[in-house]
């Protein structure tokens, strides 16, 4: 259902404020590849139509956040309920100073000017949502559109979809010739296991050679609580199978999330999806150096 546009209590529960300082220590230029911010509504109001409203969320949070677990780098992923205002995003990448990146959520009748100003902020991507309650998606022509947009640029399409979603968006995401990234290890359903139809349709993806997967969401795909035994399997197959094109986050504050995880618990997983130093210098560093342009 969604929010009024005159009530402003949040709908959804806030991120754990006090995270667990991890045991793992973070590579330098470690990269937290997903991440939201929210507000504060005062200054970014929330956008009338959004599907849902969440509690302020600040950059300034957020950087205290990254400080406190390690990050010197960040991916600012537009949110619906700020639609496509991204001036939220725009300021948080001006106080970033170069070290955080932006995906947005774009219009398809997007003037071309208003795209040069957000790839000038340091917006590398756009994302394209297949969650009904997050809003009905866009038509397939519109979505055509948007791609087309930012083509010129070089930005990835980032893709969140959930379930057997990932089975039918196939020929979809096959047919896009930008970087493509799957969000949240597809959302997959970890109860079909490792052999299950959509994931092994995101590992038959993978080696299409310019799709990407974040390693984020052990905690959303989860039928357990942490240490999420039954999915962290499923970032670690995808590690090991495409190692050069996975990247990880946080996906703090945690938006729409039924059992909101510590953030110091989630970075303290990295070690089990990624086992060896190499491969966590691609997966926090070196890959997200590449996708987003630092």
């Amino acid at each position: 259902m969604s929010s009024r546009p005159d009530d402003l209590t949040p709908t959804i529960p806030p991120p754990d404020p006090n995270p667990k300082k991890p045991q793992f220590k973070l590579p330098p230029l470690a990269c937290d590849s997903h991440f939201h911010v929210f507000g504060p509504h005062r200054k970014f109001p929330f956008a009338p139509n959004r599907p849902f409203t969440p509690a302020d969320a600040p950059k300034e949070d957020l950087f205290r956040l990254h400080a406190f677990l390690g990050f010197e780098r960040g991916v600012f992923v537009q949110s619906t309920c700020h639609g496509s205002d991204h001036s939220a995003l725009v300021d948080l990448l001006a106080a970033g100073e170069g070290r955080y990146r932006g995906v947005a959520l774009l219009e398809p009748l997007m003037r071309q000017e208003e795209v040069d100003r957000l790839d000038e902020a340091g917006v590398r991507g756009v994302r394209l949502h297949f969650f009904p309650r997050l809003g009905a998606p866009m038509p397939v022509a519109d979505m055509r559109r948007v791609i087309e947009l930012v083509e010129p640029y070089g930005w990835h399409i980032a893709i969140h979809t959930g379930g057997d979603g990932i089975v039918d968006l196939y020929d979809f995401i096959r047919s896009i010739d930008a970087p493509v990234v799957i969000d949240h290890i597809g959302r997959v359903d970890v109860g079909e296991g490792l052999k299950g139809k959509a994931f092994s349709v995101l590992r038959r993806l993978l080696d299409a050679g310019n799709i990407w997967v974040k390693l984020s969401g052990t905690d959303r795909i989860t039928k357990q609580p942490y240490p999420y035994a039954d999915a962290v399997p499923f970032a670690r197959e995808l590690a090991a199978h495409a190692p050069e094109r996975v990247v990880w986050g946080t996906d703090w504050p945690h938006p729409n999330h039924t059992a909101v995880p510590n953030d110091g618990d989630l970075v303290d997983l990295i070690p089990q999806i990624a086992p060896d130093a190499k491969m966590r210098q691609l997966m926090l560093v070196d890959n997200p150096t590449r996708l987003f342009g630092f």
